[in-house]
């Protein structure tokens, strides 16, 4: 294809892609693409130029008079692309560069005085361009070097999360003695690596969110003054820095050993979520689920975790054992307190291990974990007030989960948990049993690619069954009941809409059928709207 540039200045222009042919003398171009470009020392190294080429014999001589001729890293010139003025700029300043080294060196293989007259005429029809080239040169080097000296660290990257909820609770007896309400958690993040393999995380956060309540007046309370209180209307597990006081919520560093093995030095606020997978398309709490429930399976979650190690182990790729090791912080004592009946062994505790299979569509892990606690029972901060077997003293607990979800087509997934506590109650001697099941349905993408749908029916932690009389009054139930009375529904719908990279919206909402596992407790409907913020 021929073109010409200026009449007025005699020149026959002769485009074959980055190849310019000027008054039948070849000059190169060399795009301006974000590929790495490699030097060629002979055409036969550009895979796609074959010598049929028409401009076969151009792209040889300059290779070998000039050799400013660059390839692509697989070695193809691509010689059918599109050229822009700015880039034929950039392809004659790079062959100037080298006719200058050539001149300087006063090599035989000078450029003849009509190849000069050439390129003066060239340089003076791109005059323009090429200063553009240089200024956007030196305003990157400019640009590079204040991002240098303006960094927040070599080593550590600065995140930061927000999530607000707007919330309010409808029902016989919750629309009464519930506003709508406003709240935040807020988390900043200091994560660093030393190596590029490893990862110190520090995280502050700040949350003043409060549970709204069922108006569940049957079934057991957690006390005076917590009636109508249960887990089962928690957003997030965050139960630190309710008065929005900014606290250090975890203390992190894991670090690789050799190919298979990441081990996980905790030393405050953790639960195994992070340091195994809870196989829920729905766990993260910014851009999953809108309730702890539905979020990930609730024997994950034995309450108040505090420092620990924790490691994953690499069986095969598809295989990975994962176990952790946490103390309890309690009104008793914590891993970070010598004294009698804490620390990290003497006190509480829980011993995780999970066996998790990931072929890519389906995901299941095998889960078990070994806890003791002096105060908190088996809370997992959520189901009914009686399924936290709290109020017999030191709680013994053997939780098991089984985990599963499969990815049928690109927009749909379905998946779901079981979840089972056998627990022994040490001071009011006695056993209890507590289940929870839940099914999800996801719907990544729907409507717009980001956005996701998602629907969880399950059953919240309900105590099936005690041992005895004594252990179940202890507990809060009423005289003569020794389980929950009912089987309450979770029902929740969702929908997320991710505005950007940084912002997403999720409107939804959850139905309580019999709050506290208790039929005489009317129903409750609670309206969600969450916004999340990440950077």
């Amino acid at each position: 294809m021929s073109i010409i540039f200026d009449k007025s200045l005699g020149l026959s222009l002769v485009l074959l892609g980055n190849v310019l042919l000027v008054n039948n003398i070849a000059i190169a171009a060399e795009p301006l693409v974000t590929n790495s470009l490699d030097q060629v020392t002979s055409v036969s190294q550009l895979s796609d130029v074959q010598p049929t080429d028409w401009a076969f014999q151009a792209l040889q001589s300059l290779v070998e008079r000039y050799g400013c001729i660059e390839g692509y890293p697989d070695r193809t010139y691509r010689g059918q692309r599109p050229l822009t003025r700015y880039e034929f700029a950039a392809g004659l300043n790079a062959c100037l560069d080298r006719i200058s080294e050539l001149i300087a060196a006063a090599t035989a293989d000078l450029p003849s005085q009509d190849d000069l007259a050439t390129i003066r005429r060239l340089q003076s029809e791109f005059a323009a361009e090429l200063t553009t080239l240089r200024g956007r040169v030196d305003a990157l080097e400019t640009r590079t070097a204040a991002l240098e000296a303006n960094q927040f660290s070599t080593t550590t990257k600065l995140r930061g999360e927000v999530i607000t909820y707007l919330a309010d609770a409808f029902g016989e007896n919750a629309s009464d003695i519930n506003n709508t309400a406003f709240g935040h958690r807020t988390r900043i993040d200091f994560v660093t690596s030393f190596n590029g393999k490893d990862r110190l995380r520090t995280r502050f956060q700040a949350t003043n969110l409060r549970l709204l309540n069922t108006g569940a007046t049957e079934g057991g309370s957690l006390g005076e003054g917590s009636e109508g209180l249960t887990g089962e209307t928690r957003f997030t597990p965050s139960s630190v820095s309710q008065d929005s006081d900014i606290v250090l919520n975890q203390l992190e560093y894991r670090f690789p050993v050799g190919d298979r093995v990441r081990i996980y030095l905790e030393a405050n606020t953790i639960d195994p979520t992070y340091i195994t997978d809870p196989i829920n398309p729905f766990a993260d709490t910014a851009t999953g689920a809108i309730t702890n429930f539905a979020q990930v399976n609730p024997v994950f979650f034995p309450i108040g975790n505090r420092a620990g190690f924790g490691a994953n182990f690499a069986i095969s790729k598809a295989l990975s054992l994962d176990v952790a090791y946490l103390g309890e912080d309690s009104t008793v004592g914590g891993p970070n307190n010598p004294g009698d009946d804490s620390g990290i062994f003497n006190g509480g505790y829980s011993a995780v291990a999970q066996l998790v299979y990931n072929s890519g569509p389906l995901k299941f892990g095998l889960l078990y974990v070994n806890s003791y606690s002096p105060r908190n029972g088996v809370d997992t901060l959520a189901g009914s007030n009686a399924a936290k077997v709290i109020g017999a003293g030191p709680v013994v607990g053997n939780s098991y989960g089984f985990q599963l979800n499969y990815r049928i087509t690109s927009g749909f997934e379905l998946g779901g948990w079981v979840g089972y506590t056998a627990a022994r109650a040490l001071v009011v001697r006695g056993d209890a049993d507590v289940l929870n099941y839940g099914i999800t349905l996801a719907f990544p993408d729907l409507g717009v690619k980001g956005n996701l749908g998602g629907i969880v029916v399950g059953m919240q932690p309900k105590l099936i069954e005690t041992s005895n009389d004594a252990l179940a009054s202890a507990i809060g139930l009423p005289d003569g009941q020794r389980s929950d009375r009912n089987t309450g529904l979770h029902v929740e719908a969702f929908y997320r809409f991710q505005i950007n990279d940084n912002i997403s919206i999720t409107p939804g909402f959850f139905w309580l059928t019999a709050p506290n596992h208790d039929e005489r407790n009317p129903d409750v409907v609670i309206g969600v709207v969450r916004t999340s913020f990440a950077f």
